[in-house]
């Protein structure tokens, strides 16, 4: 895999910090480079009877983003970061295209705290174009 990339999907979850420290280890062992992606929408909020959208998602995107690359152990690996338009799942299939891997986290901020596998993570595993990994955050 060397001279390669990760993209590793980062939301500011335990198991998205996770994911980002072993795509950063395995980095370090192939000589890849990680491109480290977080994605956003327009999640709409009641105000009045009124749907409006947050002030700015894509800042706040971010600073998540950039907030778990600075705590996150990157020395020796290149770290390139990506703040996409548009939904997690298909933001990171598409950044995949082309890469040596994937890597995600089991769950991430979804409401449904039980399931085993988060619905971005059960997307990228059946729709990748490229070897996943899987990472549970604890």
């Amino acid at each position: 895999m060397t001279g390669e990339r990760i993209v590793v999907g980062v939301d500011g979850s335990p198991s998205a910090g996770a994911a980002l420290r072993w795509a950063l280890d395995q980095a370090r062992l192939t000589g890849a480079a990680v491109d480290a992606l977080i994605a956003w929408e327009f999640p709409l909020f009641a105000a009045g009877g009124v749907l409006l959208p947050p002030q700015d998602p894509e800042s706040a995107a971010r600073r998540v983003l950039d907030a778990a690359v600075a705590d996150a152990p990157r020395t020796g690996v290149e770290v390139r970061c990506h703040v996409e338009p548009g939904h997690p799942a298909q933001a990171l299939v598409e950044a995949a295209e082309g890469a040596g891997l994937l890597v995600v986290g089991s769950r991430g901020r979804g409401t449904f705290k039980a399931a085993l596998l988060g619905s971005v993570a059960a997307y990228c595993v059946q729709h990748a174009p490229c070897p996943v990994v899987v990472v549970r955050g604890r």
